[in-house]
């Protein structure tokens, strides 16, 4: 067994340990943007989507309830070709009603389905967080604690041939 060790490269320890704290440092911005994007998503789907589509419905049913009173009016003037129109403006105001209604149906479909998809998602991404804070920051600490070992190890002088064969007192 050789007596000294060959420490060949320090500097590439430190080279990848100032790799591993720049990935660290790239990576936290990505992870925190993914959980903004889902929360942005979660937000716009919940919210603004659901707000705007009862609103719409609400408006819809009024357009609607206006349609039938008008068709109602033609209808006690008792023409018949004074009720086509306002018919074909009811058929057209339920489907515009059933279209918004099939809408919140959606919504509250891809609010169930969301949470069930991006909800194991979102685990590994915080997952992902804690080894990069926790995990890596230990791996960070550790390879300085190696390099300085190393560098302290490499300033010591080698063992003379008269050293080593000296008995212990």
């Amino acid at each position: 067994m050789a007596a000294q060790a060959q420490v060949s490269s320090i500097e590439a320890l430190e080279a990848f340990r100032s790799d591993v704290i720049v990935f660290i440092t790239q990576m936290q911005p990505v992870i925190d943007e993914i959980s903004g994007e889902v929360t942005r998503l979660r937000l716009w789907l919940q919210n603004d989507q659901r707000s705007f589509w009862d609103t719409e419905l609400r408006k819809r049913r009024r357009k609607l309830e206006e349609a039938q009173s008008e068709l109602f009016s033609a209808r006690l003037s008792s023409t018949q070709d004074s009720t086509i129109l306002p018919q074909m403006a009811v058929q057209k105001a339920k489907r515009a009603v059933d279209e918004a209604e099939q809408k919140l149906l959606t919504l509250k479909k891809w609010d169930r389905e969301l949470e069930k998809i991006v909800e194991p998602q979102l685990k590994q991404v915080e997952q992902l967080r804690g080894f990069l804070s926790a995990d890596m920051g230990k791996a960070v600490i550790e390879l300085a604690e190696i390099i300085r070992k190393l560098e302290a190890y490499t300033n010591v002088a080698p063992m003379t041939a008269t050293t080593e064969t000296k008995p212990p007192l």
